[in-house]
Formats: structure tokens, sequence, C-alpha cells
């Protein structure tokens, strides 16, 4: 209260701009309100998706991501209007088709229902802080960088997984897998490489988008050969792909040593493991 008594005796151009906004609205919610509000609607949606579209799934999933982010851009506002770019946007959308997808697949338990939308609010709340860091972070310093870098690397793990898991599952032919895991693998890069980089032009980081995105898809091609279930080799292609991207982030980050080496390359052989002694080899 002292301190918003000393505001209010400030001249109308010193004060907030946050305080003035409010004057002329009368009331407005914090940028944190925002994020609840927007993850309760959608995990609502979410839970609600069976009985609304049931045997619409898909559409569904498209639906959950656009709304997404269209809330985050009320959420963000005028942080997100100053310096706009698509890249804010990637890692919800996906977080949200991903799990728009995967619910689908899932048991029809009302457990597993409850269990899904609660890990999705979790995560969903998680991306939302961490975005605004990264947005408030291109424009200034912020402390917490590499908190929300490592969020966000956590949920893009579990939506690649997701996402990856489900386009198997619809045991398409090879041309239409291949295009659609190179489009939401090309997404997933985008976004987890300007957390690193933080740059406003797509161009910046187009090269090394499509350098992994090539070698990944080229992993895919191979295993699509491969008999294997779908959820083993979306457990295969994640690990994939957290040595990928992991190795590029060390590697913005001028920590690639030898050491930092060998931690991957036991996931890789882990990985491994797991796709032959669970292949149908009869």
């Amino acid at each position: 209260m002292i301190k918003e008594f000393f505001i209010s005796l400030l001249p109308p151009h010193l004060q907030p701009k946050q305080r003035r906004s409010e004057e002329r609205s009368g009331f407005a919610f914090s940028k944190r309100q925002k994020f609840v509000i927007s993850v309760v609607l959608l995990s609502l949606g979410l839970f609600s998706s069976e009985y609304l579209f049931s045997g619409y799934g898909v559409l569904f999933a498209g639906i959950l991501a656009i709304v997404t982010d269209l809330f985050i851009i009320i959420s963000l506002g005028d942080d997100l209007m100053g310096s706009f770019s698509i890249y804010p946007l990637v890692l919800p959308f996906l977080w949200s088709l991903s799990f728009g997808f995967f619910y689908f697949l899932a048991p029809a338990r009302l457990l597993t229902r409850i269990i899904l939308t609660t890990i999705y609010a979790v995560g969903m709340y998680s991306v939302l802080l961490s975005e605004n860091i990264f947005v408030v972070g291109s424009i200034r310093t912020i402390a917490l960088l590499s908190s929300a870098r490592i969020v966000t690397f956590v949920i893009s793990l579990v939506a690649y997984f997701f996402i990856t898991n489900t386009i198997f599952s619809f045991r398409l032919s090879i041309a239409p897998t291949l295009f659609l895991f190179a489009i939401f693998t090309f997404l997933f890069l985008l976004s987890s490489i300007w957390t690193y980089t933080l740059g406003k032009d797509i161009k910046e980081d187009l090269l090394w988008n499509i350098i992994l995105t090539l070698c990944l898809t080229e992993f895919a091609g191979i295993l699509w050969f491969w008999p294997t279930p779908a959820t083993v080799f979306a457990i295969f292609m994640t690990a994939v792909f957290y040595i990928f991207i992991g190795l590029t982030h060390v590697w913005f980050d001028k920590r690639l040593f030898k050491s930092v080496l060998w931690e991957y390359l036991w996931v890789g052989i882990v990985a491994l493991f797991v796709l032959i002694w669970f292949s149908n080899w009869q």
C-alpha cells in the first residue's frame, strides 16, 4: 500500500504502464492470472474432449493448439507485440497438439484422463512461464534463462514422444510418415534452438534446423522398416532427439567436452539396446 501511494504521487508520464492501463480499463488481470485462466480453460477443454469430440481427435487437437497460441498472444500482450516472433508460439502449440493427439490413444478411463489432464496443465503453465522469460530475455538480460531452458527441454522431450508415437500409430506409408515426422521435428528444433540463441529472425537458425531435421528424418526412415511397435520407436527417436539437441545446446554453451560426449553416448547405447530388445524379430 505504501509503495502504491508513492507511485500515485508521481507524474502520469513516470507512472508504470501497467498502472495507467488499469486506470483506463478499471480492472486488469496480471500476467500470471492470465496464465492460470488460460491453463484452466485449456485443461477443461482437453478433459471434456472425449465427450464433445469423440471420433474427431485430430480436429480437436488442431483446435486446442490454435486456441493455445491465441491465449499466449493475449497473455503476453505488449511484451510479445513489442518484438514479435513466432518462436514463443511454437512449443505451446506443440504441447497442446501432442496431448490432443495422445489423449485419444490413451485408455478411456477416468483415472487416465485425470492424470493426463493434470500433466498437461502443469506442463502448460510451465511452458507459459518459460516463454514469458524468453520473451523478456530476448530484450534484456534475465537470471531465470537457465531454468527456463531446462523446463522447456523436458517439455519438448515429452511432447516429441507423444507426437512421434502418434505419427507411427497411424501406420501410414513411408512417404507421408516421414513428411509428418520431418515437419514436427523441424518445429521442435526451431523452438529448442531458439531458447539458446533468442534470435528474432528465423533465418538465423535455419541451417541448424534443416541439418538436424534431415539427420533425424533419416533415422526415422531407417526405423520405418524396423519390426518394432510405435511406442518403442517413439522412445528411441526421443532419445536420438535428446542426443542431437543436447549436443547442440552444449555447443552453444561452449561446453562440448569429452565427458559430455560420453554421457550422450551412453544414452544412445541404452536406447539402441531397448530398440533391439523389444523388436519383433519373428
